[in-house]
């Protein structure tokens, strides 16, 4: 018998996994400063296609039961989530208090979004 996950829980499953990708995609390449900037994009891009793979299925799911706003919105707080992690762990960069604000005040916004006041 198969389990059937609630919808909402697929879809951020599979935007959290699609944005691991295209941060690497983005951001993994800086590891890498003496490789060819040709070759870095064409990796990077090859990377970005397992995220449209992700991605793309997120939306049509989600989109059965959330808004496109609050799926764009689901996404960008992942994405901040995704990237502040890779930040910290894979380019040893810390994150500071003023990282910190902003993000919070995102995820603020990101409230108001899905508030049904």
């Amino acid at each position: 018998m198969a389990l059937a996950l609630p919808v909402p829980a697929v879809t951020i499953g599979l935007l959290l996994l699609s944005n691991i990708f295209m941060t690497v995609a983005w951001y993994g390449h800086l590891k890498f400063k003496a490789a060819p900037l040709i070759t870095v994009i064409l990796i990077s891009w090859g990377i970005a296609f397992f995220e449209y793979l992700l991605q793309v299925p997120a939306n049509r799911i989600g989109h059965s039961v959330m808004s496109a706003a609050e799926l764009k919105t689901i996404q960008e707080v992942i994405s901040l989530t995704v990237f502040a992690v890779f930040s910290i762990l894979v380019l040893k960069e810390p994150l500071s208090w003023n990282h910190a604000l902003g993000f919070s005040l995102i995820a603020a916004g990101a409230a108001c979004i899905f508030y049904k006041g």
